[in-house]
């Protein structure tokens, strides 16, 4: 858990999430007083770091060699090259892995916060993936919709204040043919069974202190971010027009979600 970032149950990025999270103590209860809530950029840079390394951690083990080769016919459309798009992007770890799986495939990443795109490039070229992978400053209901064969959402979809809006927005940018996914984290109905996972307190916390105030610090403010469960976002998913959900993979600490118009 705490020997190498490379291990499937490494907790090792979750400390500069801690350490981010009670920088902003005042804020947060000033939200909660307020109900205007927290732009993710306006958090504190540790949870951006944080960000990177505890989810990478769960892209590393399981996109490639599960999640992505569990949506029905992604892995072969990929390999013969395909075009993607993930939305609420950050530093741009899930899109640089799948570039590497898929060299014959084109990835563009989307985030509003820019020094995360900044960062995002920056890994990218280090990489020497720019010629396959992009980055671009945008907001999740104003990309182009370019036809894409997935459109993704690691970890973000919660976060949203009109995930309903995204989510439809997403369908209008899909191929014919083209599926949604959604990586989110495990949570199930109701907060005694939540409590019951592992995590639990870690993803109340986050929660409260960042998928929360996010939300409400946009239009709608659905605020999904307190654990909402399959349920949940299935009811979101098929209110922006998706006929077809289901789950196609899950972890102790993810969920994952194929939707398809």
């Amino acid at each position: 858990m705490l020997a190498t970032d490379n291990s499937p149950v490494s907790m090792i990025g979750a400390s500069p999430l801690i350490t981010g999270l009670h920088r902003r103590t005042d804020e947060v209860a000033n939200a909660f007083r307020t109900g205007k809530g927290i732009a993710w950029g306006a958090q504190d840079p540790a949870i951006f770091e944080s960000a990177e390394r505890f989810f990478g951690v769960h892209y590393r083990n399981g996109l490639i060699s599960e999640w992505l080769p569990a949506l029905d016919g992604m892995h072969e459309r990929l390999e013969a090259g395909g075009y993607v798009a993930d939305i609420g992007c950050g530093h741009g770890t899930a899109l640089i892995l799948l570039a590497k799986a898929y060299p014959r495939s084109r990835f563009v990443g989307f985030d509003t916060h820019e020094l995360s795109i900044q960062t995002a490039r920056k890994r990218a070229a280090d990489a020497g993936l720019s010629h396959q992978v992009r980055f671009e400053v945008a907001h999740c209901h104003e990309y182009p919709a370019d036809g894409y064969d997935l459109i993704t959402f690691f970890a973000t979809f919660h976060d949203l204040g009109d995930p309903v809006g995204a989510a439809a927005h997403a369908r209008t940018a899909l191929a014919d043919d083209g599926a949604l996914m959604l990586a989110e984290p495990f949570a199930l109905d109701n907060l005694a069974d939540n409590l019951a996972l592992p995590g639990a307190g870690l993803h109340y916390a986050a929660s409260n202190f960042l998928c929360v105030p996010n939300s409400l610090s946009e239009p709608v403010g659905l605020a999904l971010g307190a654990q909402p469960g399959e349920p949940r976002l299935r009811e979101v998913l098929a209110e922006a027009g998706y006929r077809t959900v289901r789950r196609a993979a899950q972890t102790p600490f993810n969920l994952v979600l194929e939707a398809r118009p």
